[in-house]
């Protein structure tokens, strides 16, 4: 991964600001599951219940995946870029980049989802007590 702070159309779209930014939202999603699966566990929850994880799970996996790859879905999906400040988006103007970018944001959103159904499933299939 190239860490030079510049737009590469479906390699990186935004700059430290924004990665700390979406590294703070792993770590936010990670202790709502953390302390959902422990909160579904001490109750003895029904193994279907167990099931939710996989929201906290996924915007916990997307955020640190964006971090990871210095690439924004959102940003991508409305055509935009930021190295700046936060709040300090620009416009992708070319066509074949917002589709790179596009196919990238796919990319992370569709590993995020992997992410947490494998974490759901082992959630569902774990045993109480």
């Amino acid at each position: 991964m190239n860490n030079t702070a510049v737009y590469q159309p479906g390699v990186c779209n935004i700059g430290p600001a924004e990665i700390r930014r979406r590294r703070m939202s792993g770590f936010v999603g990670l202790a709502i599951a953390v302390v959902f699966l422990a909160v579904a566990f001490a109750l003895g929850w029904a193994a279907p219940w167990r099931l939710l994880v996989a929201l906290p799970v996924f915007l916990s996996a997307q955020g640190f995946l964006q971090a990871a790859f210095h690439f924004c879905v959102g940003f991508a999906s409305r055509g935009l870029y930021n190295f700046g400040e936060l709040g300090s988006e620009e416009t992708v103007h070319e066509a074949e980049f917002r589709r790179k970018d596009q196919r990238k944001a796919l990319l992370i959103t569709l590993l995020a989802f992997a992410v947490a159904a494998i974490v759901a499933l082992v959630a569902y299939v774990f045993p109480i007590g």
